[in-house]
């Protein structure tokens, strides 16, 4: 091999990392906005965002980079297609493939009124004002759909922004895995409504300090194995996880005084996202052997330790004692069969965050039905609010309270995370089918959860899934580690051996 290669490998890389640094930067800002910034410091921020979302773009786009790419394509540095070399450069050649289609313009135009619509849903959801949000939404969809005419599609427009998240997935094949999902879902859960049990969920909405829910969360999260050495915890409207680069990975949760679940599943959500970031390889930081494959693969983590482990008997029957130590007033006369049913209970409410197992489903589909309908103008954000609404009505029986706790719940589409929802739901699938494939390997992970000993499953993770990057792609990386491709037997196996003795089913 030449040494003209390995140079202009090293010189990629270099240029690779260094972007990656510019990228760690914006994300520091997104996080700073989010967690800190004053009220009045919006419009600045969307200009700086604004300005980096150039540079970074420009750095993507370098014809440089192409040439490099272009050299190393056929070279002995990309034969092994599963080496790390390999990886990088298919990688980066379908990146640069994709971005050199994008125009600054559009790139800057995107990252402004990600802010500025942020800033926007935040204090509409705070005083339940749809019409404030209306504008800086009819905007991004504007620019997403420039984006996605850009870009080029094999169907439809939803095609090329779920790209973004879910690399090389079809909408009409992601339809097609969560219609499967839903025939077997509405079944379940109309046995469960009609079911005579019923959990005291009141335990649930008793006095639980702020205070001892923020030790309480973090401890658990550091029991699983986050290291809080390489990352925090803080505050924020809509919970989500950012990683500033490596050993510096950042979690944000919410609490509700009178509501335990929303702020300690929220942190093991968050947590597992945080888990898989702390298992990538710090030295390829930047580059796709650093990064997480896709969206689906990354909520497959933090719905595995949300719900697999974090709402699992065996998690509480090791962590129940420690609740009742950090909240004696509100659990002192609760067993832990009670308490273990009131967090599973399964009943339709309006907040996706806060929705059980069975029914959480059916908030992405809505969502995923939705986006669809406005990117393809067949849908007017005008009329989003009240077609939410006939949504969740036919999906779950209920009508949102309000625009706050309706279709202004979700910071998403307001930072133009559009085509994300669907990733929520894949990670469910993905999650179920690696957990099975983990009790294989490893035998009855609920004797160690009993313990308290999360470390067999996140060594497993670490070895079959962080560790990997983007050295193959989800659907590769689903059918190495399990033997199969994406099924949703295995959640529905899941879903039935939980609530089928809760409910008697």
């Amino acid at each position: 091999m030449t040494n003209t290669v390995h140079d202009t490998y090293a010189r990629l890389r270099d240029h690779v990392r260094t972007t990656g640094t510019l990228t760690s930067i914006d994300a520091l800002l997104g996080w700073d906005e989010r967690c800190l910034l004053p009220s009045h410091g919006g419009e600045h921020r969307a200009e700086q965002m604004t300005v980096l979302a150039g540079m970074i773009h420009a750095r993507q786009t370098d014809p440089q980079l192409g040439e490099w790419l272009a050299e190393l394509a056929d070279s002995p540095l990309a034969a092994d297609p599963a080496s790390d070399t390999a990886a990088n450069i298919r990688q980066l050649r379908k990146q640069y493939d994709k971005k050199t289609r994008l125009p600054r313009a559009l790139v800057e135009a995107l990252a402004r009124a990600a802010v500025r619509g942020q800033q926007a849903w935040e204090e509409a959801r705070k005083t339940d004002n749809f019409a404030h949000f209306q504008p800086h939404l009819e905007q991004m969809i504007s620019l997403k759909r420039q984006q996605a005419d850009c870009i080029g599609f094999r169907e439809t427009r939803y095609d090329a922004l779920l790209d973004d998240f879910e690399q090389d997935a079809l909408t009409s094949d992601v339809a097609r895995v969560l219609e499967a999902l839903r025939e077997q879902l509405v079944p379940l859960v109309a046995a469960i409504a009609g079911s005579s049990r019923r959990p005291d969920v009141t335990i649930l909405e008793r006095s639980y300090p702020i205070e001892a829910q923020q030790m309480f969360g973090r401890q658990a999260a550091e029991r699983i194995g986050f290291d809080f050495k390489s990352g925090r915890l803080d505050v924020t409207a809509h919970p989500f996880c950012s990683t500033m680069g490596p050993h510096d990975v950042r979690l944000t949760t919410r609490y509700d005084e009178h509501y335990f679940n929303g702020g300690f599943f929220g942190i093991l959500h968050e947590a597992g996202h945080g888990l898989y970031e702390q298992g990538l390889r710090a030295e390829e930081f930047g580059l796709p052997t650093g990064e997480a494959i896709s969206l689906g693969i990354h909520e497959s983590q933090s719905r595995m330790w949300e719900n697999l482990v974090g709402r699992s008997e065996a998690f509480w029957r090791h962590h129940y004692p420690l609740a009742c130590a950090a909240y004696p007033d509100a659990l002192a006369d609760v067993p832990l069969e009670k308490f273990y049913f009131a967090i599973n209970d399964v009943r339709p409410s309006p907040i996706r965050v806060e929705a059980d197992e069975a029914t959480y489903n059916l908030h992405i589909l809505v969502r995923f039905e939705l986006e669809q309908a406005l990117i393809d103008d067949q849908l007017k954000v005008a009329d989003l609010p009240g077609v939410w609404n006939e949504k969740y009505h036919a999906a779950l029986g209920i009508k949102p309270p309000s625009d706050a706790d309706g279709v202004l719940q979700d910071i998403h589409w307001s930072a133009g995370l559009i085509g994300y929802f669907a990733t929520y739901s894949l990670g469910n699938l993905y999650a179920s089918q690696f957990f099975e494939q983990a009790t294989a390997d490893l035998g009855n992970l609920d004797d160690a959860f009993e313990h308290g000993d999360y470390a067999p499953l996140l060594d497993w993770l670490r070895k079959n899934i962080h560790s990997q990057g983007q050295r193959y792609s989800a659907t590769e990386l689903v059918r190495r580690v399990t033997g199969s491709a994406l099924d949703h037997e295995p959640l529905m196996r899941h879903l039935w051996d939980k609530f089928g003795p809760l409910y008697g089913l």
